[in-house]
């Protein structure tokens, strides 16, 4: 789908739904990421409409030298979201959500890369006109990540999340 020096992004399969399990287990990435623990069951229940393209949120797995290191969604944000968000209902305005389960990787740059790569993505491949994400407040490293990849605070939906948007 997506690809790069040592970066792919690809499409989420049934065969990774392990890989899913194991970083929806870790307490590093729940801390950040907002999803109780699941097991095999739920990741199939949850994730499996998903993949074969039942559901609106298109699922990718993020490799790095050959190895799944982490998750990527992309939707287009429903009319309901864009009302609660306070978007007019006639832009194509996408959301993003996204992790690194490979905690040992945090840090090295990976998740700046992989956000551009698929901003650039959502822009040529999808004409989106504005791509936005919900982070945690307390998340200060996503937070500096996703402002290096261009996004900016817009308003605090809760006390404990901002929205930030990319245009």
């Amino acid at each position: 789908m997506i690809l790069n020096d040592q970066l792919f992004i690809r499409n989420m399969n049934s065969n990774d739904f392990t890989l899913m399990v194991r970083w929806l287990n870790d307490s590093m990435v729940l801390e950040y990421y907002e999803e109780s623990p699941l097991n095999l069951e739920k990741i199939k229940k949850k994730y499996g409409p998903r993949v074969e393209g039942t559901n609106y949120v298109k699922p990718c797995i993020v490799e790095y030298q050959n190895q799944p290191i982490g998750y990527m969604q992309y939707y287009e944000i429903q009319e309901t979201e864009l009302k609660e968000y306070g978007y007019p209902s006639n832009q194509k305005i996408f959301g993003i959500d996204q992790f690194i389960g490979e905690t040992q990787l945090w840090g090295k740059g990976i998740g700046t890369s992989m956000i551009l790569m698929f901003l650039n993505f959502l822009s040529k491949n999808k004409s989106a006109s504005r791509v936005v994400l919900e982070v945690k407040k307390s998340n200060i490293r996503a937070i500096s990540c996703y402002e290096k990849c261009g996004f900016r605070k817009i308003k605090e939906l809760n006390d404990d999340f901002y929205l930030m948007e990319w245009v």
